[in-house]
Protein backbone atom coordinates (compact mmCIF):
# COMPACT_ATOMS: atom_id res chain seq x y z
CA UNK A 1 0.00 0.00 0.00
CA UNK A 2 1.55 3.35 -0.90
CA UNK A 3 1.64 5.81 1.90
CA UNK A 4 1.31 9.81 0.61
CA UNK A 5 3.33 12.05 3.26
CA UNK A 6 -0.18 13.86 3.15
CA UNK A 7 -3.83 14.04 2.20
CA UNK A 8 -4.07 17.91 2.27
CA UNK A 9 -3.70 19.50 -0.90
CA UNK A 10 -0.64 21.64 -1.20
CA UNK A 11 -0.62 25.32 -2.34
CA UNK A 12 -2.08 25.93 -5.74
CA UNK A 13 -3.56 22.63 -6.01
CA UNK A 14 -7.59 22.27 -5.05
CA UNK A 15 -9.68 18.98 -4.73
CA UNK A 16 -12.93 18.63 -6.84
CA UNK A 17 -15.27 16.30 -8.33
CA UNK A 18 -14.19 16.03 -11.97
CA UNK A 19 -17.23 16.18 -14.10
CA UNK A 20 -16.88 13.96 -17.25
CA UNK A 21 -19.33 12.11 -19.39
CA UNK A 22 -18.43 8.95 -17.40
CA UNK A 23 -19.64 10.32 -13.68
CA UNK A 24 -17.57 12.72 -11.63
CA UNK A 25 -14.41 11.73 -10.29
CA UNK A 26 -12.50 13.17 -7.25
CA UNK A 27 -9.08 14.81 -8.41
CA UNK A 28 -6.47 17.23 -7.04
CA UNK A 29 -5.68 19.62 -9.75
CA UNK A 30 -2.74 21.85 -9.41
CA UNK A 31 -1.92 24.47 -11.47
CA UNK A 32 0.92 26.24 -13.22
CA UNK A 33 3.03 28.26 -10.56
CA UNK A 34 2.72 31.77 -11.31
CA UNK A 35 4.68 33.58 -13.67
CA UNK A 36 6.23 30.15 -15.37
CA UNK A 37 5.30 29.18 -18.83
CA UNK A 38 2.68 26.57 -19.13
CA UNK A 39 4.20 23.85 -21.05
CA UNK A 40 1.32 20.81 -20.51
CA UNK A 41 -1.49 18.92 -18.46
CA UNK A 42 -0.94 15.48 -16.89
CA UNK A 43 -2.98 13.23 -15.57
CA UNK A 44 -1.81 10.80 -13.11
CA UNK A 45 -3.80 7.41 -11.99
CA UNK A 46 -2.79 5.51 -8.73
CA UNK A 47 -2.20 2.26 -8.09
CA UNK A 48 -4.49 -1.14 -6.40
CA UNK A 49 -5.67 0.66 -2.96
CA UNK A 50 -3.77 3.85 -3.92
CA UNK A 51 -5.13 7.32 -4.81
CA UNK A 52 -5.05 11.07 -5.68
CA UNK A 53 -3.12 11.47 -2.80
CA UNK A 54 0.10 9.24 -4.07
CA UNK A 55 0.96 11.91 -6.16
CA UNK A 56 0.44 14.48 -3.51
CA UNK A 57 4.17 15.74 -3.05
CA UNK A 58 5.18 15.75 -6.97
CA UNK A 59 2.25 18.78 -7.50
CA UNK A 60 4.49 21.69 -6.57
CA UNK A 61 7.89 20.79 -8.00
CA UNK A 62 5.69 19.78 -11.51
CA UNK A 63 4.33 23.44 -11.49
CA UNK A 64 7.18 25.20 -10.83
CA UNK A 65 8.26 23.04 -14.43
CA UNK A 66 5.38 24.20 -16.10
CA UNK A 67 2.73 21.85 -16.12
CA UNK A 68 -0.29 21.57 -14.84
CA UNK A 69 -1.16 18.35 -12.79
CA UNK A 70 -4.57 16.49 -12.28
CA UNK A 71 -4.42 13.43 -9.68
CA UNK A 72 -7.70 11.50 -10.39
CA UNK A 73 -9.40 8.58 -7.89
CA UNK A 74 -10.48 6.27 -10.39
CA UNK A 75 -13.88 4.38 -10.16
CA UNK A 76 -14.66 2.74 -6.90
CA UNK A 77 -11.20 4.35 -5.64
CA UNK A 78 -11.30 6.50 -2.18
CA UNK A 79 -13.10 9.68 -2.78
CA UNK A 80 -14.58 8.50 -6.57
CA UNK A 81 -17.76 6.50 -6.16
CA UNK A 82 -18.76 3.40 -7.76
CA UNK A 83 -21.01 0.11 -6.92
CA UNK A 84 -19.91 -1.80 -4.38
CA UNK A 85 -20.80 -5.25 -5.12
CA UNK A 86 -20.78 -5.01 -8.64
CA UNK A 87 -17.32 -6.53 -10.28
CA UNK A 88 -18.68 -6.00 -13.41
CA UNK A 89 -18.11 -1.89 -13.40
CA UNK A 90 -14.60 -2.36 -12.40
CA UNK A 91 -13.66 -4.23 -16.06
CA UNK A 92 -10.67 -3.18 -17.11
CA UNK A 93 -12.33 -2.13 -20.36
CA UNK A 94 -14.91 0.13 -18.41
CA UNK A 95 -11.94 1.92 -16.37
CA UNK A 96 -10.10 2.52 -19.62
CA UNK A 97 -13.02 4.07 -21.33
CA UNK A 98 -13.36 6.07 -17.61
CA UNK A 99 -9.45 7.23 -18.11
CA UNK A 100 -10.51 8.76 -21.73
CA UNK A 101 -13.37 10.34 -20.48
CA UNK A 102 -11.23 11.74 -17.50
CA UNK A 103 -8.46 13.08 -20.35
CA UNK A 104 -11.33 14.84 -22.46
CA UNK A 105 -12.77 16.90 -19.67
CA UNK A 106 -9.29 18.43 -18.32
CA UNK A 107 -8.55 19.05 -21.54
CA UNK A 108 -6.15 17.27 -24.14
CA UNK A 109 -3.96 16.56 -25.27
CA UNK A 110 -1.98 15.18 -21.88
CA UNK A 111 0.66 13.35 -20.54
CA UNK A 112 -0.79 10.08 -18.85
CA UNK A 113 1.08 8.82 -15.99
CA UNK A 114 0.11 5.47 -14.21
CA UNK A 115 1.42 3.88 -10.96
CA UNK A 116 1.19 0.20 -10.71
CA UNK A 117 -2.16 -1.03 -11.16
CA UNK A 118 -3.03 2.34 -12.37
CA UNK A 119 0.01 2.15 -15.36
CA UNK A 120 -2.07 -1.32 -16.59
CA UNK A 121 -5.17 0.66 -16.97
CA UNK A 122 -3.59 3.69 -18.42
CA UNK A 123 -1.77 0.92 -20.79
CA UNK A 124 -5.39 -0.26 -21.76
CA UNK A 125 -6.84 3.28 -22.37
CA UNK A 126 -3.97 4.34 -24.49
CA UNK A 127 -4.76 1.39 -26.81
CA UNK A 128 -7.98 1.97 -27.03
CA UNK A 129 -7.22 5.28 -28.30
CA UNK A 130 -4.23 7.02 -28.40
CA UNK A 131 -4.95 10.43 -29.52
CA UNK A 132 -5.56 12.53 -26.65
CA UNK A 133 -2.10 11.80 -25.50
CA UNK A 134 1.33 13.40 -25.27
CA UNK A 135 3.17 10.57 -23.79
CA UNK A 136 2.70 7.50 -21.43
CA UNK A 137 4.73 6.87 -18.17
CA UNK A 138 4.57 3.58 -16.35
CA UNK A 139 5.80 4.12 -12.74
CA UNK A 140 6.31 0.71 -11.81
CA UNK A 141 4.12 -1.16 -13.54
CA UNK A 142 5.12 -4.40 -15.67
CA UNK A 143 4.50 -6.00 -18.97
CA UNK A 144 1.89 -8.29 -17.43
CA UNK A 145 0.97 -10.24 -14.27
CA UNK A 146 2.24 -9.46 -11.10
CA UNK A 147 4.67 -11.39 -8.91
CA UNK A 148 3.58 -14.84 -7.67
CA UNK A 149 4.39 -13.95 -3.99
CA UNK A 150 1.97 -10.76 -4.75
CA UNK A 151 -0.66 -13.03 -6.75
CA UNK A 152 -0.66 -15.05 -3.45
CA UNK A 153 -1.43 -11.58 -1.47
CA UNK A 154 -3.94 -10.33 -3.79
CA UNK A 155 -5.79 -13.67 -2.96
CA UNK A 156 -5.69 -13.45 0.19
CA UNK A 157 -7.12 -10.48 -0.01
CA UNK A 158 -10.04 -11.23 -2.34
CA UNK A 159 -10.57 -14.10 0.19
CA UNK A 160 -10.82 -11.39 3.43
CA UNK A 161 -12.93 -9.41 1.17
CA UNK A 162 -15.60 -12.32 0.50
CA UNK A 163 -16.32 -13.38 4.17
CA UNK A 164 -15.46 -10.17 5.83
CA UNK A 165 -16.08 -6.28 6.19
CA UNK A 166 -14.18 -3.52 4.99
CA UNK A 167 -13.07 -2.57 8.35
CA UNK A 168 -12.81 -6.06 9.79
CA UNK A 169 -9.99 -6.40 6.79
CA UNK A 170 -7.83 -3.48 7.55
CA UNK A 171 -7.72 -4.71 11.04
CA UNK A 172 -6.18 -8.16 9.52
CA UNK A 173 -4.20 -5.63 7.62
CA UNK A 174 -2.73 -4.00 10.08
CA UNK A 175 -1.85 -6.93 12.11
CA UNK A 176 0.02 -8.28 9.43
CA UNK A 177 3.28 -6.34 10.03
CA UNK A 178 5.26 -7.84 6.81
CA UNK A 179 8.10 -5.30 6.26
CA UNK A 180 9.82 -8.03 3.38
CA UNK A 181 6.65 -7.52 1.14
CA UNK A 182 7.28 -4.82 -1.68
CA UNK A 183 4.07 -4.13 -3.05
CA UNK A 184 0.67 -2.02 -3.74
CA UNK A 185 -0.71 -4.74 -0.88
CA UNK A 186 2.17 -4.18 1.91
CA UNK A 187 1.23 -4.03 5.66
CA UNK A 188 0.44 -0.10 7.06
CA UNK A 189 2.47 -1.11 9.98
CA UNK A 190 5.39 -2.36 7.95
CA UNK A 191 6.66 1.81 8.46
CA UNK A 192 7.01 4.12 11.06
CA UNK A 193 3.65 6.01 10.50
CA UNK A 194 2.44 8.52 12.71
CA UNK A 195 -1.49 8.23 14.55
CA UNK A 196 -2.56 10.59 12.01
CA UNK A 197 -0.83 9.10 9.10
CA UNK A 198 -2.88 5.54 9.73
CA UNK A 199 -6.27 7.51 10.28
CA UNK A 200 -5.83 8.58 6.99
CA UNK A 201 -4.79 5.67 4.99
CA UNK A 202 -7.42 4.15 7.28
CA UNK A 203 -10.18 6.14 5.78
CA UNK A 204 -9.22 5.95 2.40
CA UNK A 205 -8.78 2.16 2.59
CA UNK A 206 -13.09 2.22 3.80
CA UNK A 207 -13.87 4.21 0.98
CA UNK A 208 -12.95 1.96 -1.51
CA UNK A 209 -15.42 -0.62 -3.02
CA UNK A 210 -15.11 -3.92 -2.39
CA UNK A 211 -16.04 -4.89 -5.27
CA UNK A 212 -13.42 -2.76 -6.86
CA UNK A 213 -10.66 -4.39 -5.20
CA UNK A 214 -12.29 -7.97 -5.80
CA UNK A 215 -11.84 -7.06 -9.67
CA UNK A 216 -8.93 -5.15 -10.26
CA UNK A 217 -7.19 -7.46 -8.12
CA UNK A 218 -7.92 -10.45 -10.12
CA UNK A 219 -6.80 -8.21 -13.01
CA UNK A 220 -3.04 -7.87 -11.55
CA UNK A 221 -2.86 -11.72 -11.27
CA UNK A 222 -3.89 -12.24 -14.94
CA UNK A 223 -3.01 -9.48 -16.97
CA UNK A 224 -1.58 -10.77 -20.20
CA UNK A 225 1.70 -9.16 -21.90
CA UNK A 226 0.44 -6.06 -23.94
CA UNK A 227 3.62 -4.62 -24.37
CA UNK A 228 4.47 -5.03 -28.28
CA UNK A 229 0.72 -4.22 -29.02
CA UNK A 230 1.47 -0.76 -27.14
CA UNK A 231 5.14 -0.66 -28.60
CA UNK A 232 3.72 -0.04 -32.21
CA UNK A 233 2.02 3.14 -31.51
CA UNK A 234 3.50 6.56 -32.35
CA UNK A 235 3.74 7.77 -28.19
CA UNK A 236 7.00 8.81 -26.82
CA UNK A 237 7.27 5.89 -23.68
CA UNK A 238 8.90 6.23 -20.07
CA UNK A 239 9.32 3.65 -17.62
CA UNK A 240 10.62 4.87 -14.27
CA UNK A 241 10.96 2.78 -10.97
CA UNK A 242 12.54 2.39 -7.83
CA UNK A 243 15.94 0.45 -7.33
CA UNK A 244 13.75 -2.47 -5.72
CA UNK A 245 10.45 -3.80 -6.40
CA UNK A 246 8.71 -6.84 -4.91
CA UNK A 247 5.65 -6.81 -7.30
CA UNK A 248 7.50 -6.26 -11.02
CA UNK A 249 11.32 -7.56 -9.98
CA UNK A 250 13.65 -4.10 -12.02
CA UNK A 251 14.60 -6.51 -14.79
CA UNK A 252 11.32 -7.07 -15.98
CA UNK A 253 11.09 -3.69 -16.13
CA UNK A 254 14.10 -2.95 -18.00
CA UNK A 255 13.42 -5.25 -20.32
CA UNK A 256 9.92 -3.62 -21.14
CA UNK A 257 11.82 -0.34 -21.47
CA UNK A 258 14.16 -1.85 -24.17
CA UNK A 259 11.41 -3.79 -26.18
CA UNK A 260 8.99 0.08 -25.91
CA UNK A 261 12.27 1.67 -26.88
CA UNK A 262 11.02 3.63 -23.76
CA UNK A 263 12.98 6.18 -21.63
CA UNK A 264 14.43 4.80 -18.66
CA UNK A 265 14.67 5.98 -15.01
CA UNK A 266 15.29 4.38 -11.88
CA UNK A 267 14.66 6.14 -8.35
CA UNK A 268 17.90 5.99 -6.20
CA UNK A 269 16.41 4.43 -2.42
CA UNK A 270 12.73 3.98 -4.11
CA UNK A 271 10.97 0.91 -3.85
CA UNK A 272 7.61 0.54 -5.59
CA UNK A 273 6.31 3.88 -5.05
CA UNK A 274 8.91 6.12 -6.08
CA UNK A 275 6.34 9.18 -6.04
CA UNK A 276 5.88 8.70 -2.28
CA UNK A 277 9.42 7.67 -1.58
CA UNK A 278 11.02 9.86 -3.14
CA UNK A 279 9.13 12.26 -4.80
CA UNK A 280 11.54 15.62 -5.67
CA UNK A 281 13.40 12.93 -7.58
CA UNK A 282 10.50 11.53 -9.29
CA UNK A 283 8.91 14.90 -10.28
CA UNK A 284 12.49 16.14 -11.92
CA UNK A 285 12.73 12.83 -13.96
CA UNK A 286 9.02 13.05 -15.44
CA UNK A 287 9.39 16.73 -16.09
CA UNK A 288 12.72 15.72 -17.97
CA UNK A 289 11.18 13.61 -20.05
CA UNK A 290 8.21 15.59 -20.99
CA UNK A 291 10.51 18.61 -21.59
CA UNK A 292 11.89 16.26 -24.80
CA UNK A 293 8.28 16.00 -25.89
CA UNK A 294 6.99 18.19 -28.42
CA UNK A 295 5.29 20.90 -27.02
Amino acid sequence: MSRPQTFAPPPGARAYPLRTARGEFAVIDASVAPGVEPKGTVLLLPGFTGSKEDFISTHEPLAARGYRTVAVDGRGQFESPGPRDDESAYAQAELAQDVLAQAAAVGTPVHLVGHSLGGQIARAAVLLDHSPFRSLTLISSGPAEISEAQQQRAKLLRDALSVMSMAAVWTAIQAMDDPQAGGDLDSVDAVDAGLDDREDLRRRWMGNSPAQLMATGRQLCSEPDRVAELGALPLPFHVLSGTEDGTWPVPLLDDMAVRLRAHRTVIADAEHSPNTDRPLETARALADFWDTVAH
